[in-house]
């Protein structure tokens, strides 16, 4: 082979690396950012044509049921901002905690409302729980996880040296909650939004 074709060669393994190299730039950059927005799309989209209810009143000349893009969120919102107004204005405390008694006598219905509600009040409630990030020595060997203190006292269930934890998994809505000694939790020194990017993204993210 002579060096003219060596050359060549060479000339195209730089530039096969150099196009690679930009495709994996590229895709770095392209990949999360369409990634996140894929998943935005499709669940406003999802949650739209779940509660859109023209088509339950408005049809075609042809008769056919009309969708109209957008209507069920703003109906959704428009619900949520009219019953926030007359919980706030209208509802007074002893009316919420007879509500609240009612709805948890029923089967079935009053766990799932209060696991539900339990849930959303954690993240939007004015007493949010995941706050207090931690980190947690699960055995003898130094292994430790990234979780968030929900419960500091636990001696209504009989155990007096005990937390609850909470550990989110990577990549994922789901966690774990587990009871583990007092002794083997260690406050983290930092934001909670940082601690819970940390864990769920696999450590990757949230030391910035």
């Amino acid at each position: 082979m002579n060096s003219k074709s060596l050359r060549r060669k060479a000339i195209w393994r730089r530039s096969f690396r150099q196009v690679f190299n930009y495709l994996i730039k590229g895709a770095l950059v392209t990949v999360p950012i369409a990634g996140a927005l894929f998943l935005i799309i499709w669940i406003v989209a999802s949650l739209d044509s779940a509660l859109n209810f023209s088509s339950w009143f408005w049809t075609d000349e042809a008769g056919k049921p009309v969708y109209v893009p957008g209507l069920g969120l703003l109906m959704v919102l428009a619900m949520l901002i009219l019953v926030g107004v007359f919980v706030t204005f209208f509802v007074t405390e002893p009316i919420k905690i007879w509500f609240n008694k009612v709805l948890n006598r029923i089967p079935l219905f009053s766990t799932l409302y209060s696991s539900i509600k339990d849930f959303t009040e954690a993240f939007m409630g004015d007493e949010k729980k995941f706050t207090e990030p931690v980190l947690v020595e699960i055995n003898e060997t130094g292994l430790k996880k990234i979780g968030f203190l929900t419960q500091h006292n636990l001696q209504s269930i009989g155990l007096e040296d005990e937390v609850m934890v909470y550990f989110p998994y990577a990549y994922s809505l789901s966690g774990q909650v587990c009871v583990v000694n007092k002794s083997r939790v260690t406050p983290l020194h930092m934001h909670a939004t940082d601690a819970m990017k940390l864990a769920v993204s696999g450590g990757v993210t949230g030391l910035e």
